[in-house]
């Protein structure tokens, strides 16, 4: 689908510079994208490394596991049909972990090693199940402490402080977080309501 829109935002461009006489104008954008692409990618593997190199660090040292213990009682309320020893249960502290301190690398495996393991408890594989959907809600708005990409994104255009944006930042995964949670309990309740109503007729 977001192929699609964007085939259309290109083809809707192109087709009006046609009609309007600028073309010229799009090629050069298109070229001028291009190079600032490339040259803020270049920009951002000093950057990035660090980062993630630092991150690495935190993680060797034990920091990601000490952030799951803490973690757990969340994700028990969080998750109340996972079985307490189950695989995902780990998979999921994980992922939770990694997205707290802006490890969008490593928690993206993660998250796809938790799926995985609540689809074995599916009993409908062509229907997701609420833990399913309640860890989807959790990794799209995860708290972030330490954005690391977009940090660098600021540093790699001469912000005179890109780590301004930690605390914004922290506020509004903050919020969402809480909205999500807020959101993942009300449609579970209504579910839960829906399918205690005794069917009609």
């Amino acid at each position: 689908m977001v192929n699609q829109i964007w085939l259309f935002f290109i083809v809707t461009g192109f087709l009006v510079a046609a009609a309007t006489g600028k073309m010229d104008a799009v090629t050069e954008a298109a070229f001028d994208g291009a190079k600032t692409g490339v040259t803020i990618c270049f920009g951002l593997i000093s950057i990035l490394v660090f980062w993630l190199g630092m991150m690495k660090i935190a993680e060797d040292a034990g920091l990601l596991q000490k952030i799951a213990v803490l973690l757990r009682p969340v994700v028990r309320f969080l998750f109340p049909g996972i079985p307490k020893d189950h695989p995902a249960i780990g998979y999921i502290m994980s992922n939770m972990s990694a997205n707290i301190l802006g490890l969008g690398n490593a928690a993206t495996p993660m998250g796809i090693k938790a799926m995985q393991e609540l689809q074995k408890l599916n009993p409908d594989k062509e229907k997701a199940t609420p833990e399913m959907c309640t860890l989807l809600a959790i990794n799209t708005a995860s708290i972030t402490l330490i954005p690391t990409t977009l940090i660098a994104i600021r540093m790699s255009f001469d912000s005179q402080n890109p780590t301004e944006i930690v605390g914004p930042t922290l506020l509004a995964t903050g919020i969402a977080t809480m909205a999500a949670i807020i959101l993942d309990r009300w449609y579970r309740f209504r579910s839960g309501m829906a399918a205690s109503r005794p069917p009609k007729g």
